[in-house]
């Protein structure tokens, strides 16, 4: 197969597009696309400041390069969540994503949770039996937590994560099955921010978990391929080799299922993010807001952390 621009061997062939590219034109297609989704959805300006969640895989690595080859002046947060159970996850992650920025000369700004909580993500799940003692539930508040605590201390106006279509997909289905209704008025592209909490943007939901791991491997990136020791039985997974079934037999499936999704929030069946009114309350301890007065979430439970 051949490059559609040049004509020379073609590195990747992607059959939702049609398209095959060659590995110098594909390096160029992929940014090409986050400028045109940034664009697109208003995620951001050059003028304002960005911070991106990396975690050291893939995504998160490749979004934060193609950044950075594209102009923006964007830093890395990584949140050590003290996951190391047999393969040194956490420790391994990190070590990377620190190589990866020293290599191209970008700020990394790194939280380490058993440093600000005196445990860690495994230690908080036990002692607080959160989510009944499963690691994921914890983590996940524990990192929305900390990535809008840096965002608003270091005065970042977006927050970039590196969610895939895939990821995007999963978690569309999951909501849909369930007519999720206030998840399913909160997930696109961007949700705006509110007095408190930095935009967040997701450049890369549209683009495929393949096409950002070929983007990956053909820049050369490293990154650790181990998948959290946590995620194992994950719902997300169940759904992703559904949908990756759903895919094989009709390219472009997810795509068009999560296209379809926006535009038809765009028409009205869904309420657009600003259309959400929440009345928020600053957390007494943290200061960051919370849905109700009193301690927020995170500070619920370490307090309950320590006291166990």
């Amino acid at each position: 197969m051949k490059c559609r621009t040049c004509g020379q061997k073609a590195a990747v062939n992607m059959r939702q597009h049609k398209l095959a590219l060659c590995k110098e034109h594909y390096l160029e297609w992929v940014p090409a696309q986050v400028e045109r989704f940034i664009k697109k959805y208003r995620m951001f300006s050059r003028e304002e400041k960005i911070l991106v969640a990396v975690s050291g895989g893939k995504d998160s690595l490749s979004l934060w390069d193609i950044l950075h080859r594209l102009g923006y002046v964007a830093d890395g947060l990584y949140i050590c969540l003290g996951i190391d159970e047999g393969i040194a996850y956490s420790s391994e992650s990190q070590r990377l994503t620190e190589e990866f920025a020293a290599e191209r000369g970008l700020k990394l700004q790194i939280v380490n949770i058993q440093q600000q909580t005196g445990m860690t993500i495994p230690e908080l799940s036990t002692a607080t039996m959160r989510g009944r003692g499963k690691s994921c539930s914890v983590c996940g508040l524990v990192k929305r937590h900390e990535m809008n605590r840096i965002a608003r201390d270091f005065g970042y106006a977006v927050l970039a994560t590196g969610h895939n279509l895939d990821d995007e997909a999963a978690v569309l289905f999951g909501n849909t099955l369930t007519w999720s209704g206030e998840y399913l008025l909160r997930q696109g592209p961007v949700l705006p921010a509110t007095p408190g909490l930095a935009r967040k943007v997701k450049p890369l939901c549209r683009l495929y978990e393949r096409e950002m791991l070929a983007y990956a491997l053909l820049r050369g990136i490293e990154y650790i391929y181990d998948e959290c020791p946590f995620a194992v039985g994950a719902t997300s997974i169940y759904y992703k080799e559904l949908l990756n079934e759903l895919e094989n037999n009709r390219p472009g499936a997810k795509l068009s299922f999560y296209l379809s999704f926006l535009e038809a929030r765009k028409k009205g069946l869904f309420a657009e993010p600003e259309a959400i009114q929440q009345e928020l309350h600053p957390c007494p301890n943290c200061g960051q807001p919370t849905s109700a007065p009193g301690l927020c979430a995170f500070c619920k439970m370490t307090s309950k952390a320590n006291t166990v």
